[in-house]
């Protein structure tokens, strides 16, 4: 049977199994080399009073937060797109 990807879509190497996580949108377990994880910076205080706050000299911390998805919610949140037919790996046909 022909692989789809060579890395099977995985960040694993060698190391055998390992450690699921669960999505912070749906709840799915997803293998952690798979999951796809994003840090953003998240502000406590909403925008329009941290934009006032900074207009009077107040410094307003934003923390990083680290969230990680399953395949299908990233591609829903367009973290990571779907590649168009022409740059995909082209199929092979079995005789």
């Amino acid at each position: 049977m022909p692989k789809k990807r060579e890395s099977r879509g995985r960040r694993k190497g060698d190391k055998g199994s390992v450690e699921r996580i669960t999505c912070d949108n749906c709840g799915a377990l997803v293998p952690a080399d798979k999951a796809i994880c994003v840090e953003r910076m998240y502000s406590p205080v909403p925008p329009g009073l941290a934009e006032e706050l900074e207009k009077k000299g107040a410094i307003i911390m934003k923390y990083p937060v680290k969230k990680c998805y399953c395949v299908s919610c990233a591609i829903h949140y367009g973290i990571i797109k779907v590649r168009p037919e022409e740059e995909r790996k082209p199929k092979q046909l079995s005789i």
